[in-house]
């Protein structure tokens, strides 16, 4: 475990260093729970052998606060990703090999959803057929998704994952 200073405050705190996996950065402060939750790593079976750490409202040069999850032993996949992106479109996934950053992106916005969505209007037809639901981004700085069936635009936090 390597030791570090916090820049505000004189506390160490403890970071454990992972050999192989994948590093969350740039979560928004408090959001890393969710993150874990729509990643289906808070069942056992979705985790394997591998150490999660969370880190919680830590300081950022670039937001202030912010969340760090780190996951051993575990390559996102696609649906993954989307998933994360909906929770925290400007996170940041690090590809950890051999306890080196073998890879850092930014995560990307898709174009569109299919079957990870569940649309909040009652009136849609996908909460009264068997229709899998489709939406489409809508826009980059502040993003939103619109539902295909029904046109309505609904903001990130307002969306709940099937």
């Amino acid at each position: 475990m390597k030791e570090a200073k916090s820049s505000k405050e004189d506390r160490p705190y403890k970071v454990y260093a992972i050999q192989e996996g994948v590093v969350i950065d740039h979560i928004p402060a408090m959001k890393a729970f969710k993150v874990i939750n729509v990643l289906g790593l808070n069942r056992k079976a979705n985790i394997g052998e591998g150490i999660i750490t969370l880190g919680v409202n830590l300081d950022s040069k670039l937001s202030g606060k912010k969340d760090v999850v780190k996951i051993e032993k575990k390559n996102l996949t696609e649906d993954e990703l989307n998933r994360l992106v909906l929770v925290a479109p400007k996170a940041t996934v690090n590809i950890i090999k051999a306890g080196k950053v073998y890879e850092k992106r930014e995560i990307e916005f898709p174009e569109m959803f299919e079957g990870l969505i569940k649309c909040s209007n009652p009136k849609c037809i996908t909460n009264h057929q068997p229709v899998k639901t489709i939406f489409y981004s809508q826009g980059r700085i502040n993003p939103s998704v619109k539902c295909h069936f029904c046109e309505k635009v609904f903001e990130l936090d307002e969306v709940e994952l099937i």
